[in-house]
């Protein structure tokens, strides 16, 4: 029998956690100055004044290398847990971690052949 009521934690957090950020966005419009001067709309570098266009084109090898950080990054996140409770897993979650760790060095494997670990 579905019992709604013992939910009542569950929905007033994502009740309060979906209002938070609304209301810090209102008060914010409402609050902050807004000035459309020429400095504040100019970029700024460490006090020197801007040369030419804000906007560079960067490569796409660069965003490529931040990519591929990211993902052997949060494989971290996802080993560690498993290694800490391997003792009371057993040998299934060994060969379950064992098969997402290949999985990622073919990842890892396929990035390098196309050249993404390559910064230059």
């Amino acid at each position: 029998m579905f019992l709604l009521y013992e939910y009542d934690i569950f929905w007033a957090f994502l009740i309060i956690s979906s209002v938070i950020p609304i209301l810090a966005f209102l008060l914010s419009g409402i609050l902050a100055p807004i000035r459309k001067e020429p400095e504040k709309l100019s970029s700024y570098e460490s006090g020197i004044e801007p040369i030419g266009d804000a906007w560079l084109q960067f490569r796409i090898r660069y965003y490529m290398f931040a990519l591929v950080f990211v993902v052997f990054d949060v494989e971290t996140v996802f080993l560690y847990p498993w290694a800490m409770s391997f003792d009371v897993l057993g040998v299934s979650v060994f060969i379950e971690a064992f098969i997402f760790v290949l999985i990622l060095i073919v990842g890892l494997v396929y990035a390098w052949r196309k050249g993404a670990l390559e910064w230059s």
